[in-house]
């Protein structure tokens, strides 16, 4: 028998904003999550992507905190202060994430505020001293404002860690431990993860207090909402192929993911100079121009987004149709993390690679990571095998460094060659917008506030930061 909203303890403000947003049961993940939360208890939980975990942890957060007397102000105190931290790994996430906050609180007489990498920290700056009940960062970011003093975390509640692997991924451990210092060591942990690696539960045991574990999904598991086909061809010919599907399809909004943010960049170049509009999200464009770019995707002003892996966690399209791999990760478990921006909530999807020769390596290792093959399907007139035109034969050399580098991300990492013989280098492309660096972290001493005691291997990658 299906439960109401009502039936989970939330409270009236609450369930009418759910109601508005057009949602009447929970999700499997919100009907287990949501109570134990209410109660007060710190929780592990997994669960594949499109499964409403946001709300699973937005929803009884809000009630905690109107339910819960805030802390008496002393001199100086901020008359609103942080009571409830979120920490997510990127900039895109966390404005979804804000945005849930408002949605849910929007009839409760709660503050939030957002704070991320790549814009001006000022407008930041004022409204933490305005004060804000709920406070949803990026790592790095956060970390600036501590430094500055322009942020206080001493009255911390509830702590949220949102796709915590994806965290660690990227290198933010050193990060998380140096915030988590500066924790009130009694509070409520929650960690959400799309999948439960290893490091992710070393990184739990240290964090938590007796959690309650819940798991939606099996681990690492791909969505079964998602078709899933392969397509093999040359490499020179994949954006030949692309641009065939887009149009013998009608394809009107897909998302498309690259290794490299150069790949990115040409990729989409070369689709707009087909007449098909197109568009690049990466870490190296600026936050104002990502912005622009999903708005404009949403929109359907923009027809295909070409995204690097920053975008596989965290973007939230209603109903995506078609998610292309023009190149498969290094990272098997990425792959999950890519496809999953589609069959969400419910909705079908089609998650079609595109893969050469040199790429069968890495289509073995995502296959072993499903326990399963995935269909290969040859499209007409697109044969792998064909010998490239004279003009590719001899490419010209492209001297700069950035294409060669490699994402040592664990075990499941394989190096792929960054131009396969027979694939055409443009010449690097000036002018693509870099966000300011933050300043790097020393690594932090482990202090006795509730910190993951990890281990060795989830330092051996530098701090990447992407807030």
């Amino acid at each position: 028998m299906s439960q109401s909203f009502s039936q989970l303890g939330l409270s009236a403000e609450l369930t009418r904003a759910v109601a508005e947003q057009g949602y009447s049961e929970p999700t499997p993940v919100q009907a287990q999550a949501i109570p134990l939360i209410l109660a007060g208890r710190d929780v592990l939980a997994g669960a594949q992507t499109g499964t409403g975990k946001t709300a699973g942890f937005t929803l009884p957060l809000l009630q905690r905190l109107i339910t819960a007397a805030p802390p008496a102000s002393g001199a100086g105190a901020a008359r609103r202060p942080v009571r409830a931290l979120i920490l997510t790994p990127t900039r895109e996430l966390a404005a979804q994430v804000e945005e849930s906050v408002c949605t849910y609180g929007r009839h409760l007489p709660l503050r939030s505020t957002l704070i991320y990498g790549g814009v001006n920290i000022n407008p930041q700056i004022d409204a933490l001293r305005r004060g804000a009940d709920i406070l949803v960062a990026t790592p790095g970011r956060l970390l600036d404002h501590l430094q500055q003093r322009t942020a206080n975390l001493a009255q911390v509640e509830i702590l949220v860690l949102d796709e915590a692997d994806r965290m660690l991924d990227m290198g933010f451990i050193r990060d998380i431990r140096r915030i988590l210092a500066l924790l009130p060591v009694r509070r409520q942990n929650l960690l959400f993860s799309a999948t439960f690696s290893d490091e992710i539960r070393q990184l739990a045991d240290g964090l938590l207090h007796a959690p309650a574990l819940i798991e939606v999904a099996r681990r690492n598991a791909e969505s079964e909402l998602v078709a899933q086909r392969v397509h093999p061809v040359d490499n020179w010919r994949k954006r030949e192929l692309l641009t065939h599907l887009l149009s013998s399809g009608d394809w009107r909004q897909v998302l498309v993911f690259t290794r490299m943010k150069s790949g990115a960049n040409r990729l989409a170049e070369q689709l707009c100079k087909a007449g098909i509009e197109a568009t690049a999200i990466h870490g190296n464009k600026s936050q104002p121009a990502r912005t622009r770019a999903l708005t404009g995707f949403k929109a359907g002003t923009v027809r295909v987004l070409v995204a690097t892996d920053i975008a596989a966690r965290g973007l939230d399209i209603e109903e995506l149709p078609h998610v292309v791999n023009f190149e498969l990760p290094n990272v098997p478990a990425d792959y999950v993390h890519r496809i999953g921006r589609t069959g969400r909530a419910g909705s079908t999807g089609e998650a079609i690679s595109l893969v050469s020769a040199e790429e069968k390596p890495l289509l073995a290792d995502i296959e072993k990571l499903l326990t399963r093959r995935i269909e290969s399907r040859v499209v007409p007139g697109f044969e792998p095998g064909q010998p490239p035109p004279a003009a590719v034969v001899n490419p010209p050399v492209e001297r700069s460094g950035g294409d060669l580098q490699r994402r040592n991300s664990g075990a499941h990492s394989r190096s792929v060659p960054s131009r396969p013989p027979g694939s055409v280098t443009p010449p690097a492309r000036p002018g693509v917008s870099v966000p300011p660096a933050t300043r790097g972290n020393p690594p932090s001493q482990h202090a006795g506030s509730g910190a993951a005691a990890a281990s060795p291997a989830l330092f051996r990658s530098p701090s990447r930061r992407g807030g």
